[in-house]
């Protein structure tokens, strides 16, 4: 596929855990000065929003789904697993911060989670139109099966990028190469291929991004397992296959206690190196969401141990009113850091750490 067919405009959706609101604000903020995205590219969290502006076509309609009952009701039905006690869970998370190997031994990604998701995410609606935003979600297909969980791994290739899109996005995608492929990331268990497929259905697209290690079991469709999107969060090369524009955001370093381990015990690969990695690449926008945590402290799932049920639970808002709230506030996050974002940054012409320099010395 030629350069001159490209889309002109992607937009790239790192992850937000239960904050996915925000990038239907971004959104909606890119739509109002004229930089309406052709493509997203979702992973994890942020490929609900995807789902929701793939499959519902205005933004006041978007955002009543958004915050509708059966959101809610999604947001209510998530479990403590069984087996995730407080002396698992927490020996687990100890063990990882000790261990200095980048992913010695082949993760249980089975029966190693915390929490239980609903059975059914909200059935996302047929799109009533065409032409609109094509969307890419990011997942990984496990190259391993349950029965070799613990084994030594030694250089073992555990899992394949996989992006579930379109005919065009995957004829775009068509040899391209993960960004791990490259020597400088060691010893990582992510395989050099990138597959496109273009048959999964979205539901299962997004249920298997959302599978986030640690959080959630594997997901099975068909004969394989699959996990989240977090073997790619922010997938700034592959939005450069798809597209002459790359509208990008700017995240905050990952914590030391428990995400650095986890990405170094199932993807052998640093966390922080790989952010700066990306942050250090050419985008024609960057969205600034370094703060989200402080910003949007409340609006979230909440985890809280539970001394007397030995778990740990994540506490959903206490009514439909209040989670109606949260999701207003997520998208009045995203909408405002897109504007700002879109009015301050010099399309197209900086890197991207220069491009968030300036930005963040104009900011008021």
């Amino acid at each position: 596929m030629t350069q001159a067919q490209k889309y002109q405009r992607c937009m790239v959706m790192a992850g937000g855990g239960f904050r996915y609101g925000i990038y239907l604000g971004m959104y909606a903020a890119a739509c109002e000065v004229g930089q309406q995205p052709d493509v997203v590219l979702a992973s994890c969290g942020a490929s609900i929003a995807a789902a929701l502006i793939h499959s519902v076509p205005d933004d006041v309609e978007r955002r009543a789904w958004l915050a509708s009952p059966e959101m809610y009701q999604f947001w209510c039905s998530f479990r403590p697993a069984a087996r995730a006690t407080l002396p698992r869970t927490l020996g687990g998370v100890t063990r990882r911060a000790l261990r200095r190997a980048a992913a010695p031994t082949v993760p249980d990604l089975f029966g190693d989670y915390l929490f239980v998701p609903p059975a059914e995410l909200p059935t996302f609606p047929v799109p009533s139109r065409h032409g609109g935003t094509d969307i890419a979600i990011v997942g990984s297909r496990l190259l391993f099966t349950e029965e070799e969980v613990g084994q030594r791994r030694g250089s073992r290739k555990l899992l394949e990028e996989t992006v579930f899109c379109a005919p065009r996005t995957a004829e775009l995608l068509q040899g391209a190469s993960s960004p791990f492929a490259s020597l400088q990331w060691g010893n990582t268990v992510v395989a050099p291929t990138v597959v496109a497929d273009i048959g999964m259905p979205l539901n299962e697209a997004v249920r298997i991004s959302v599978s986030d290690m640690f959080y959630f079991p594997a997901h099975r469709h068909g004969a394989a397992y699959y996990t989240g999107g977090v073997v790619d969060l922010f997938p700034i090369e592959l939005a450069h296959c798809l597209a002459h524009e790359v509208v990008m955001e700017f995240k905050s370093e990952f914590e030391q206690v428990t995400s650095v381990p986890a990405w170094r015990a199932v993807l052998g690969i640093d966390a922080n190196q790989r952010l700066r990695h990306v942050h250090a690449q050419q985008a024609s926008v960057w969205i600034d969401a370094s703060d989200i945590s402080q910003a949007l402290a409340r609006q979230t799932l909440q985890k809280k141990i539970v001394w007397r049920k030995n778990r740990i639970d994540l506490l959903s808002p206490v009514s439909h009113a209040v989670f109606a709230q949260h999701m207003q506030d997520q998208w009045d996050y995203g909408y405002q850091r897109g504007l700002e974002a879109f009015a301050r940054v010099p399309r197209g012409t900086q890197t991207g750490m220069r491009n968030v320099n300036r930005y963040n010395r104009g900011r008021v």
